[in-house]
């Protein structure tokens, strides 16, 4: 199995969190694509693909860090608020706590599927509390591919939330993922301008409904 939840190394997690105080996007070729609900989007074009990593930057209002982190890590929850799951769940393979997500397409397009490992950590940072949550895909046997389903082979996501000093959250969110087969360029950009600040937005939503249900 490649890579397991041990692969996150200590360095990773001070990266999330130090680019949440100092955006990182001198350097690199990173364009804004959208600001929008308080949120800013930046895009990098990654060579070898031809497709684009993102970053996420802005504060979630009214919804506090704890319970953000919370309901960014309850699966069985986000089945409930999340329209676009078809299928969600952890399983224990090889030591190690694994996810299985299938995502919903648009007609015509097959769904696609992830397979991947995740790890929370608290930091602090000169006094606050930031929570860290980093994702990337992984090999297992138990989670054989699906007729009619595309598996996303790559992917990586990590997130940084801390207070913003008020009742909400400030957050850093970066995502990379290639989800293969035939997808038209106009998809991928909506996805990227809207899906993201309007995922966020509903998780908001999801945060001020949490234990109600």
């Amino acid at each position: 199995m490649d890579p397991g939840a041990g692969a996150f190394s200590e360095e990773q997690f001070r990266e999330a969190c130090a680019e949440l105080q100092r955006p990182a996007l001198s350097g690199a070729a990173w364009e804004l694509l959208v600001e929008t609900q308080g949120i800013s989007v930046y895009r990098l074009l990654d060579q070898q693909t031809g497709l684009y990593a993102y970053k996420v930057f802005g504060v979630l209002e009214d919804c506090l860090p704890d319970l953000l982190a919370d309901v960014y890590m309850d699966l069985a929850y986000r089945k409930q608020w999340d329209q676009y799951v078809k299928e969600l769940y952890e399983k224990e393979c090889s030591g190690e706590t694994v996810v299985y997500w299938q995502v919903k397409y648009p007609f015509p397009m097959s769904n696609r599927d992830y397979v991947y490992v995740r790890q929370r950590q608290e930091l602090d940072f000169e006094g606050q509390k930031v929570h860290v949550i980093l994702a990337q895909n992984t090999s297992e046997p138990q989670f054989p591919e699906k007729s009619g389903v595309i598996r996303v082979k790559h992917y990586k996501q990590r997130l940084a939330i801390q207070s913003d000093g008020k009742k909400g959250s400030k957050v850093f969110m970066y995502y990379f993922d290639n989800p293969g087969g035939q997808i038209p360029s106009w998809v991928i950009n909506w996805a990227a301008k809207n899906g993201v600040p309007n995922f966020l937005k509903d998780m908001v939503k999801a945060c001020q409904n949490y234990k109600k249900t």
